[in-house]
């Protein structure tokens, strides 16, 4: 208590703890979708963009937040169609973008303020690097993201499980998918400063990963996977604030943590589960 009453007492604390869970909850909700889809790597790729976007926006003096999310929107965009309309498929196409956005940052980033402190955050995350314009403007965004989420919720589950029969039944599945694209380019942008570049992507992919170790229903994936996310940023942030070390590596090692329990239940269970149907099986044999 004494440590989280320390914490509270600094101001860019309070704001990381406030965009940190947001963030981790739109992320989580997002991830089983994405992870269901097997387009969860489509996190990294976004990454990659909004670091360049950020480096564009630090040698122009600009907002980095107002610069990156019309560009990482637009990448999304761009990256759901390519996939959908040209020869060039999903992880082909996430490449393309990771790489060639990632040599852009790093190019800009050598010819104007050089590889500096600031780099370093952006691709790792730093809970220092939050103000209170990102922090107002990542609050409005992430509840646009929940608010959206449960509004279209029935109509992601359908398209995350069959989008034939989606489709079939007069579903949008194009616009639907883009919404979800959409929404996961907002939440990496708003969640990079915080996690880097390099780690974002694990908010939305270790989460949903460790649910579907013990759940089976999509609602109590998403749930679990909500609850997961928060607990794990909260408690990464804490370690990082006591020991000082990297924000984003802490709530990854977390979520590492809890994937690693989690696959542990699983593999008991299904141990157990088996041990049990072949008891079963020897006691109906036995019988007269």
């Amino acid at each position: 208590m004494e440590i989280i009453q320390s914490m509270f007492s600094y101001t860019f604390m309070i704001r990381a703890l406030i965009v940190g869970v947001l963030v981790s909850l739109c992320a989580s909700l997002l991830g089983v979708s994405l992870v269901l889809k097997r387009y969860s790597m489509i996190g990294d790729g976004l990454s990659h963009v909004g670091f360049g976007s950020l480096a564009i926006a630090t040698a122009l003096n600009m907002a980095p937040l107002a610069v990156s999310i019309p560009i990482v929107v637009a990448a999304a965009f761009l990256l759901l169609r390519l996939s959908e309309k040209s020869k060039i498929k999903g992880d082909a196409a996430i490449a393309l973008f990771s790489t060639g956005a990632l040599a852009i940052g790093v190019m800009v980033i050598s010819l104007t303020t050089g590889m500096n402190t600031d780099v370093c955050n952006y691709l790792f995350g730093s809970i220092l690097a939050m103000s209170k314009t990102d922090v107002r403007m990542s609050v409005v965004l992430s509840a646009a993201v929940i608010v959206l989420f449960v509004v279209f919720y029935n109509k992601i589950f359908a398209v995350t499980f069959d989008e034939n029969f989606a489709g079939a039944t007069g579903v949008k599945v194009g616009l639907y998918n883009m919404i979800i694209a959409v929404l996961t380019a907002l939440v990496i942008v708003l969640g990079m400063r915080m996690m880097g570049a390099l780690l974002i992507s694990s908010l939305i992919i270790f989460p949903a990963l460790s649910s579907m170790r013990l759940f089976k229903s999509f609602r109590s994936v998403t749930v679990s996977s909500a609850l997961i996310s928060v607990c794990c940023f909260f408690a990464g942030i804490i370690v990082s604030f006591v020991f000082a070390i990297p924000s984003g590596a802490s709530v990854v090692l977390f979520n590492m943590a809890v994937f690693i329990f989690f696959g542990g239940i699983h593999i008991v269970q299904t141990r157990t589960a088996k041990t049990g149907n072949r008891s079963a099986g020897v006691l109906v044999r036995s019988e007269p």
